[in-house]
């Protein structure tokens, strides 16, 4: 294959701090790489060095070949805010025949959800903008795309649709995001950014995690080999008088070398997040008919639900359907148009906002840290101090007087998060808390929240965190409407591809009627001369599901009128929550099967 990039030697480093050094590898024609590090190892300034945004220190050069587009999609997009969004793609992309590029851009928005091709990019949230910087991108269809964080502020929907694009598509790629499904489902290469230098894993993410744990352990071996030769040579070293000169001088070379590699381990490092919690009672929020509309917007209708101690609910919907807005109205920042919300007296919220920290000019780490708590309570009862949770965090002594505005996004979002713990929180409200997040952080994080005994509600795009952590879902679908779904995103996409299935499947022609007995029985598609095409044993079948769906429907009922009651325990209510997931699964077995007999 021909080589699209050759990376040469680049080195990077802020004042003492070495992100990399000397740094070199190529990328292919066809290659879709990822680029791996924690936060802070230098991987935005490394695609920033390739993209010819920033450069390298000392001699180091980047090399495409001639004659191929590359493009680039920063973090942060740069658009002129009086622009339409259609205005905003046409003046970014070389324009060949007009209606065909009109017709190819209005073809990748409408793909993106963008349908409102005049709206301002002025108006438009995070993530839509995200979708316009992506739109242009698709639109020009370059040779080589270097992205970074693509997924950053994407509602699930674009996720998968920018996943299923990239997988097709013959560009090659060089990418940095965290999100993991992704990692996988896209790359065929790991390029992994550690101890200042990088290392190639030809495989797709599970690959990577499973050979970086022998490099790791062949490293560190060899290590071990290297003290076990230091001994011997250092009892030579101090046995071997000066004078013998040159014809030792070698050895002694060997020696400082051996030193050297004697001294390097890779030590993994993990975020260990043990904050504690306060006492939280039965009674936690309770949300009774709420509804939030205005100015044309409705983000709930109509909303009436219970939180228990101890669950997990996760949110999802596209962007800009109202999701910050109810966990604004859950804590109280904002004010329902009507119904009430009624929080019970033990509730500490600790809410991670989408905006990120807030911090002024010139403050410190540490500085930020104390201005909220000197000691904190940890989750075995015992009190550290500021310093020594800070270390939990990954943020080591040397960082303690750092300035919060040099930090990286992945740090900063680090000690927001910590920010957020040290209240003890019993009710804890996430909001696209992934974002920024190395995978080292997301994964212990992960941890944290699987055995976190308060309350949980999280707005996330990352499919991989949802399906790890969650007990069910709020599907917010627009217009106020929110549907309770039991169960984690990937049983959920799988439902509604069953959904679609039997969309598909179904006759506009079929209805529901009440027969004689009062029980629902519904019609049966015919031939043209009016017969059924059902044998006897066909027809008992459908008898007997069209017998059993309304026992079924009436248990479902009994369920949700106990769910809503108010009178269950934590246990009854997932229970509950179990068996109406249950039932929901065998209705919609009995109403494929009755489909495929009636026709």
């Amino acid at each position: 294959m021909a080589s699209f990039l050759e990376v040469v030697n680049i080195s990077k480093s802020y004042g003492v701090r070495t992100l990399f050094k000397n740094v070199s590898f190529n990328i292919n024609e066809g290659d879709k790489i990822a680029l791996v590090a924690p936060n802070g190892a230098g991987k935005t300034s490394m695609l920033r060095i390739i993209a010819g945004r920033e450069s390298s220190d000392g001699q180091g050069e980047i090399r495409f070949m001639k004659n191929i587009s590359v493009a680039f999609l920063d973090q942060e997009s740069d658009f002129d805010p009086d622009d339409t969004i259609f205005e905003a793609v046409s003046k970014k992309i070389e324009a060949k025949e007009a209606q065909v590029e009109d017709f190819r851009i209005k073809e990748i928005l409408s793909k993106l959800r963008l349908n409102d091709v005049q709206k301002k990019i002025s108006s438009l949230s995070g993530g839509e903008k995200k979708r316009v910087a992506i739109a242009v991108l698709l639109v020009n269809n370059p040779d080589f795309l270097v992205m970074d964080e693509p997924t950053n502020h994407l509602d699930i929907e674009s996720i998968e649709f920018l996943e299923e694009y990239l997988r097709r598509s013959r560009s090659t790629l060089l990418m940095v995001t965290h999100d993991r499904y992704f990692l996988d489902r896209v790359c065929n290469i790991i390029i992994e950014l550690d101890m200042e230098s990088v290392f190639r894993y030809e495989g797709n993410y599970s690959y990577f995690l499973e050979k970086r744990d022998e490099r790791v352990d062949n490293f560190n071996s060899a290590t071990q080999r290297a003290r076990n030769l230091l001994r011997g040579e250092l009892e030579w070293i101090r046995r071997t008088p000066c004078a013998r000169g040159t014809k030792a001088r070698y050895r002694v070379e060997s020696f400082e070398h051996l030193q050297e590699r004697a001294s390097q381990t890779i030590v993994e490092q993990s975020v260990k997040i043990v904050a504690g919690m306060q006492r939280l009672g039965k009674k936690v929020v309770d949300c009774s008919h709420l509804s939030y509309c205005e100015d044309g917007f409705c983000a709930l209708n109509d909303f009436s639900y219970k939180f228990t101690p101890g669950e997990k609910v996760g949110i999802i919907g596209p962007n800009g359907v109202g999701k910050s807005t109810f966990l604004d109205l859950i804590t109280g920042s904002l004010s329902p148009t009507s119904g009430q919300i009624d929080i019970g007296t033990t509730v500490c919220f600790g809410y991670y906002r989408q905006s990120g920290i807030g911090f002024r000019s010139g403050q410190t780490v540490l500085e930020y840290i104390r201005e909220i708590a000197d000691h904190i309570q940890l989750g075995d009862g015992k009190r550290v101090s500021a310093t020594t949770f800070l270390n939990y965090f990954l943020f080591p002594p040397s960082m303690h007087n750092s300035l919060i505005e040099k930090l990286s996004g992945g740090e900063k979002r680090r000690l927001y998060l910590l920010s957020i713990l040290v209240s003890s929180p019993n009710f804890l409200i996430l909001d696209e808390p992934t974002n920024d997040l190395d995978i080292v952080t997301l994964n212990v994080l992960e941890e944290y929240l699987r055995s976190y005994s308060g309350t949980l509600l999280i707005v996330s795009h990352d499919r991989f965190f949802m399906d790890k952590i969650i007990d069910h879902l709020f599907v917010f679908n627009g217009e106020g409407k929110i549907k309770d779904y039991p169960g984690n995103y990937s049983s959920y996409r799988e439902s509604l591809g069953a959904d679609s299935d039997r969309t598909r499947t179904a006759k506009p022609a079929l209805k529901t009627q009440n027969s004689a007995s009062g029980k629902p029985r519904m019609n049966v598609a015919s031939s043209a001369n009016g017969k059924k095409k059902l044998s006897w044993k066909q027809q008992r079948e459908l008898e007997r599901i069209e017998a059993e769906l309304p026992k079924l429907e009436a248990e479902k009922q009994s369920i949700e009128q106990s769910l809503s009651s108010g009178t269950l325990s934590s246990q009854e209510l997932l229970d509950a929550s179990r068996k109406i997931g249950e039932i929901i699964e065998l209705i919609d077995q009995y109403e494929m099967m009755w489909l495929e007999l009636s026709e």
